[in-house]
């Protein structure tokens, strides 16, 4: 089957208007016990407040954790599908890791706390050597990345 050139450039053109419309105005690593998260709204209902963050963890059970606050600015359409995904060097190991986070992408500007949580980051305090977070839509291609100084001088 032969697709034309016509539909192959609008194809192009329409991922490359999406990906300019999203980006990371700042990604900071912070650690967080998991009573920070406790609230009175929760005491009384049982259900957790996020207020007007996105939270969403490697272990959803386990709330203290390392997270990633991420500011995404998205001056188009909300994107439904998106994954974020994490790549860390954690300073016991120079192995990669890498995390999956699926979730919808609001349009505006948003706050995602993006947390390793449990067994996936355990020691309080601790920061990684090297981090890159990306936005990837439903099909996968990148929509915004930023990286750390040390992921951005390394070979990889």
């Amino acid at each position: 089957m032969r697709i034309p050139l016509a539909a192959l450039l609008a194809l192009s053109l329409a991922s490359a208007a999406l990906a300019a419309d999203v980006k990371f105005k700042r990604v900071w690593p912070q650690w967080y016990e998991a009573d920070s998260f406790q609230s009175l709204y929760e005491d009384r209902t049982g259900t957790e407040l996020t207020g007007k963050w996105i939270v969403v963890r490697s272990q959803p059970v386990d709330r203290a954790g390392l997270y990633f606050l991420t500011r995404v600015e998205n001056s188009g359409a909300s994107i439904p599908g998106a994954i974020f995904v994490l790549h860390v060097i954690a300073p016991e190991s120079t192995d990669t890791r890498t995390y999956s986070f699926p979730q919808d992408v609001p349009a505006g500007s948003r706050l995602f706390q993006i947390g390793l949580t449990g067994k996936d980051w355990t020691k309080p305090r601790v920061q990684p050597v090297a981090w890159e977070l990306e936005l990837r839509s439903a099909d996968g291609s990148l929509l915004a990345s930023k990286k750390s100084f040390l992921w951005e001088k390394s070979a990889r």
